[in-house]
């Protein structure tokens, strides 16, 4: 590419080579009307003989031959130090006796320079997917969060004062297996589109299949009263997921159903960072006196989610903003 500063252009190039090559004009002359040097003007009078205006195009500053460049046999020791063992340039280099330098050079060619970037379980560069609109793949999910007792719970009022209030809360609830004050877990169905990252979300007493089934019945006209139409879903293997009751389900809205690989979250990726956007947005966010007031503050926060919080994914717009755009051909 040519940068701002350049004195010639491809076409200015051409114009030069031409007045040289075509019109019988000294170099030295056609240097002088261009205002570069004479050395310049013979150079691209040159590539115009050898290559006519095809040679005036840039060309790639790298050496043809490297010799110096590092090894073959060492740039793949250095990426498997990299992947088994998640360790830094320094490191590396200490224990091959190469330069911290000659290190991040290679990895940066191998584009494995940010930890991040190297999945934690395979060792191997993450590929991370988007679908190409919205309802052509959401993620379901269940999260489960202890209930908060009445008057608080210990993340806020201290462990002993916390356990006292469960204790008191079970004793209204009559929840007290074998004596341990128990007040029970909160359920809740999620369910995010791949592409907008919108969510909705829904608690259940429970999480079987006809919870899950009744979640994703209501999401699916949730998402069809915003105009997107849902074709793919994708969960995990629990039981709720792979019991007939929900194929046939899935099969009654004509939507595919796809699992991810068992012991593999990362495949859900999606729906598990939004559990934990979840958990520190709103779940565990700030003091909720009981759980009832912690569930009637869910809606306003998933409004906020959708249609105000900036994600990082989408270049720092609400995910509301996906499906604002999906208007009739916008997405094919």
């Amino acid at each position: 590419m040519v940068h701002a500063n350049a004195a010639l252009t491809p076409r200015a190039r051409l114009r030069l080579a031409r007045l040289i090559v075509e019109d019988g004009w000294k170099p030295s002359e056609a240097a002088r009307m261009f205002m570069v040097s004479t050395v310049t003007a013979r150079k691209w009078a040159a590539r115009f003989r050898a290559e006519r205006p095809a040679g005036m195009v840039d060309r790639s500053s790298r050496p043809r031959s490297c010799p110096r460049r590092t090894p073959e046999h060492v740039k793949r020791r250095i990426v498997t130090l990299r992947w088994r063992h998640r360790l830094g340039p320094v490191q590396i280099g200490g224990r091959l006796g190469l330069a911290p330098s000659t290190v991040h050079a290679v990895l940066v060619r191998c584009r494995l320079n940010r930890l991040r970037h190297i999945d934690r379980v395979t060792g191997e560069p993450i590929r991370r997917y988007e679908h190409p609109r919205p309802g052509s793949l959401i993620h379901v999910d269940v999260t489960k969060f202890g209930n908060i007792p009445d008057d608080g719970g210990w993340r806020y009022v201290g462990k002993q004062h916390g356990y006292r209030n469960k204790a008191q809360t079970a004793l209204r609830t009559g929840r007290t297996p074998k004596g341990h004050p128990n007040i029970g877990t909160a359920f809740l169905h999620t369910v995010i589109d791949d592409h907008s990252r919108v969510a909705y979300a829904e608690f259940c007493p429970d999480e079987t299949a006809a919870s899950a089934i009744g979640v994703l019945q209501r999401a699916v006209e949730w998402f069809a009263d915003r105009g997107v139409t849902v074709e793919r879903v994708l969960s995990d293997n629990g039981s709720c997921y792979r019991s007939h009751a929900w194929r046939d389900a899935c099969q009654a809205l004509e939507i595919t159903h796809k699992r991810t690989r068992p012991y593999r979250p990362q495949t859900n990726g999606k729906i598990e960072r939004f559990h934990r956007t979840l958990a520190d947005g709103w779940a565990y966010a700030r003091f909720y006196r009981s759980e009832a007031e912690r569930r009637a503050a869910l809606p306003g926060w998933l409004h906020f989610y959708n249609h105000h919080r900036p994600h990082s994914a989408l270049g720092a717009l609400p995910p509301i903003s996906r499906i604002e755009n999906n208007l009739p051909g916008h997405h094919t």
